[in-house]
């Protein structure tokens, strides 16, 4: 996100002698994404983060991925996905390609006995339902209905939940999620007009500095594999930190969405942008205002990207009989658009109040056994006449 932060003690400068009441070194780490070459943080610690006890036998996670069609419309039940415990064993994937992977998890209890961090990709967890605080080496976050929590490739967390009835939409992505370019002036801050603001960004806050010694597991992804590490030292053991390397959160309600005359194209709704993929919000808002407008969306082929759609709440203007937690998958190279009666039943309306996450990937996906499982069958014929 390149916006500056800092947390607890720290140093006048960097890399030097930075120590304890006792005289004994901070240990200093570097945290960063693309070599030395991007966003980073500087951390300092009470221990050296590297003291590893013990690293157990790892588990194979790769996404078993079918040999299925691609260029077919398909939607799934993503609320089909059975609650499980533990947030590892709950996360379900449902597409993917070499750079984007999307799942579902539906955690009932939280984090106690271990930590995470994904080393293999970016995450962007979607907080349909449940409310909680993520914990991590920068501090915590709370969470709740609508959050879309960013957290970066390398970052230790655990997420706390304060209820046992909890549905995420994950998105994790192989390079870093950005701002889109076109939201930023020449410096980096958020242009006027961006939907995004960055008063609307939640960041880290109330670092706590655990100093004990003992043996703390850290469940590592990286190579679609789990490695258990045992750390002797927590893991959430800063004094302090400074940089732009964190994670942070974003409530799709604090979009506020970009409105016209006509019916304006998607990319009006996007809210990041990765090198595999953009991410869009449909949230409430006013429809257009010709007073001849057809609100609902025009026919579109999808020619370079795959277009995935996650409903979260309200009535999605341009679909039928669509339910909570629906993934649609709308790939590339086919036309879609309004179901039969949509575009009709949206002229003269004055507001929309759906609420929807988008994910448009450049590559094609692939579908995983479980996706098939919670598949709607025949969803390409629902655009036929007989099913308004």
């Amino acid at each position: 996100m390149a916006r500056y932060h800092k947390i607890g003690k720290l140093p006048l400068k960097r890399h030097i002698a930075f120590c304890n009441a006792d005289g004994s070194l901070y240990p200093e780490q570097l945290i960063s994404s693309e070599g030395f070459s991007s966003d980073y943080s500087l951390t300092y610690h009470t221990h050296r983060p590297t003291l590893v006890l013990d690293i157990e036998k790892t588990k194979d996670i790769k996404p078993n991925f079918v040999d299925n069609d691609l260029m077919v419309n398909r939607s799934f039940q993503g609320f089909d996905i059975e609650p499980k415990d533990d947030f590892l064993d709950s996360r379900t994937a449902i597409l993917g390609n070499d750079e984007i992977l999307i799942s579902l998890a539906a955690p009932r209890k939280s984090m106690k006995d271990y930590f995470y961090k994904n080393s293999q990709a970016w995450e962007m967890i979607f907080i349909h339902q449940g409310e909680g605080l993520l914990k991590s080496m920068f501090g915590s976050i709370k969470f709740n209905y609508g959050d879309q929590i960013i957290i970066p490739k390398g970052v230790i967390f655990q997420l706390n939940f304060k209820t046992s009835e909890n549905r995420l939409f994950i998105v994790e992505s192989t390079t870093p999620y950005r701002f889109p370019k076109k939201y930023l002036n020449s410096n980096g801050q958020l242009l006027e007009h961006s939907p995004i603001y960055e008063r609307d960004i939640k960041l880290p806050e109330n670092l706590e500095t655990h100093e004990e010694l003992g043996d703390f597991k850290v469940v590592i992804k990286r190579d679609n594999k789990l490695y258990p590490y045992h750390y002797q030292a927590h893991p959430f053991d800063l004094v302090g930190w400074d940089g732009c390397y964190y994670p942070y959160a974003f409530s799709i309600h604090d979009f506020s969405p970009i409105t016209g005359k006509l019916h304006l194209p998607p990319p009006i709704h996007q809210t990041w942008e990765c090198d595999g993929a953009v991410l869009c919000a449909f949230v409430p808002r006013l429809y257009d205002y010709h007073e001849n407008s057809v609100p609902a969306p025009y026919n579109h082929a999808n020619i370079d990207s795959d277009e995935v759609l996650y409903y979260v709440d309200g009535e999605f203007m341009s679909r039928n009989n669509i339910a909570k937690g629906q993934i649609t998958l709308h790939p590339m190279g086919v036309v879609h658009g309004p179901h039969p009666g949509a575009a009709e039943r949206s002229i003269g309306k004055k507001e929309t109040q759906e609420l929807a996450v988008m994910v448009d990937t450049f590559r094609p996906l692939k579908m995983t056994a479980m996706a098939a499982k919670i598949e709607v069958k025949d969803y390409y014929k629902s655009w036929l006449e007989n099913n308004k």
